[in-house]
């Protein structure tokens, strides 16, 4: 568990399914899908069917729960883009709109930089995202990522072409930044 004031970042426990499905799945269509990849389509997932798989949600280390005041706002993730060569990417969804823009993302995102930085053995954690989503791309410049790739008008979503955006952040440049120590 990592803590920075009011907002904690820890692996997903039993009593936090029930909020993760309302605030993930609840919704056909959700207010947070408008900026994670609205290009691809939001599965809705069923009370029953999420809660029968929790096993791969509770107590795993690629995924955690943000919390704020003990309340669950979201998700921090990671996935190996591939493996073999450390290439990990992380990712962070705020899914209650009314704790957008306040910083919460910001810091959940830190802590798990440096919690990722301190359990495994990475050069760089990155993640992509799409330049309809000026707030994660503000996350990454805050956080001192660089933006590493920019596919030009790869992503079409209501009409209109989109760039996906690759930002990342070294060990070294981590430690300089005080987030984990050398």
């Amino acid at each position: 568990m990592y803590q920075d004031n009011e907002v904690t970042i820890r692996p997903v426990e039993p009593g936090d399914m029930d909020i993760l499905w309302k605030l993930l799945y609840e919704e056909q269509e959700p207010e947070w899908k408008k900026w994670d990849a609205p290009y691809f389509p939001h599965v809705h997932v069923l009370y029953e069917s999420f809660i029968a798989d929790r096993e791969k949600w509770i107590g795993k280390d690629e995924r955690w729960v943000i919390t704020v005041r003990d309340q669950v706002i979201g998700t921090v993730s990671y996935y190996w883009e591939h493996e073999p060569s450390r290439w990990l990417e992380m990712g962070i969804g705020i899914y209650d709109p009314a704790f957008w823009s306040g910083g919460y993302g910001t810091r959940a995102l830190r802590m798990w930089i440096a919690h990722l930085f301190a359990t495994m053995p990475l050069v760089r954690v990155g993640y992509t995202t799409w330049s309809g989503n000026e707030r994660m791309m503000k996350v990454g410049e805050k956080l001192g990522m660089t933006m590493e790739g920019r596919m030009r008008k790869c992503r079409y979503h209501e009409g209109a072409y989109y760039d996906s955006i690759r930002m990342g952040l070294l060990r070294e440049e981590a430690v300089s930044l005080g987030y984990i120590d050398n």
